[in-house]
C-alpha cells in the first residue's frame, strides 16, 4: 500500500495504523510526482491519495490518482478530501469501474469505517463516503428521475451507492435479501439502467447517472 498526503503527520499517523492492523505500507509520500514514482516501481495493491497536493494544492492529487488508473488498472485508488467535490467523485468512474473510492477525510478518524472502505477497494469493489451519496441522491430538479423513486428504494440507493452488497444492504435496513433485490431492480427501472450486467457496474453506473 503506498500513502500519498502533503501532511506528514496525517500520513504517518495512517501508516502507523495500517501497521498495526496488518498492512504493509511500501511508500508514504507528500506529492503527486512521488506519487506515480512509487506506484511504477513498485505497483501496490491499494493507493490512497489526497486530492489535493503541492505544487498548487488544488486536484494534483487527483490527477495522479486519474493516472494511475490508466497506467496501473490493478491498482486500487481510494481518494480523500477534505470536502464533498461532485466532480472529482463523478471524474474517478470515468475510465474504471472497480477498485475506486472517494472519502471524506473526516471519515478518516472513524478507523473501522476507513479500514472497511479501504478493504473493499482492496478487493476489486467501491467505497463511496455516505455524504457524497447523500449529497448525490439528495439532489432535486423538475426533471430528476430521483423524484420517482419511494423513501424506501432512495434508502436502498444511497447504500448501494456507497458500494455495498445486497446482504450487507440488507443487514443495515433490517430487510430479507430478496426484497432488497426486488427494491434494487426496480430503483435500475426507474432510472433507465435495468439493461446493464454485474452488481458493481449497475451501482457505479447509478453514481455517474447521478454524478452528471
Amino acid at each position: 500500500m503506498i500513502l500519498a498526503d502533503d501532511s506528514t503527520l496525517l500520513r504517518e499517523g495512517l501508516a502507523r495504523l495500517l501497521a498495526d492492523e496488518g498492512h504493509e505500507v511500501t511508500a508514504t509520500v507528500g506529492d503527486a510526482d512521488a506519487l506515480l514514482e512509487a506506484v511504477a516501481a513498485d505497483p501496490p495493491d491499494v493507493a490512497v491519495v489526497d486530492v489535493r497536493m503541492p505544487p498548487t494544492h488544488t486536484d494534483e492529487g487527483l490527477r495522479a490518482a486519474l493516472r494511475i488508473r490508466e497506467r496501473h488498472p490493478g491498482v486500487g485508488v481510494l481518494v480523500l478530501s477534505q470536502y464533498v467535490e461532485k466532480r472529482y467523485a463523478a471524474e474517478l468512474l470515468e475510465r474504471n469501474t472497480e477498485a475506486v473510492g472517494y472519502l471524506l477525510k473526516d471519515r478518516v478518524v472513524e478507523i473501522d469505517e476507513f479500514l472497511d472502505a479501504l478493504a473493499r477497494v482492496g478487493s476489486g469493489r467501491t467505497a463511496f463516503d455516505p455524504e457524497v451519496v447523500r449529497r448525490l441522491v439528495s439532489r432535486s430538479t423538475h426533471t430528476d428521475p430521483l423524484q420517482r423513486l419511494t423513501p424506501r428504494e432512495r434508502g436502498v440507493l444511497e447504500l448501494m451507492a456507497q458500494g455495498h452488497t445486497n446482504a450487507a444492504v440488507a443487514k443495515r435496513l433490517y430487510v430479507s435479501q430478496s426484497a432488497v433485490e426486488k427494491h434494487c431492480n426496480a430503483i435500475f427501472d426507474k432510472l433507465g439502467l435495468s439493461g446493464t450486467e454485474g452488481y458493481s457496474r449497475r451501482v457505479l453506473a447509478v453514481l455517474r447517472y447521478l454524478g452528471s
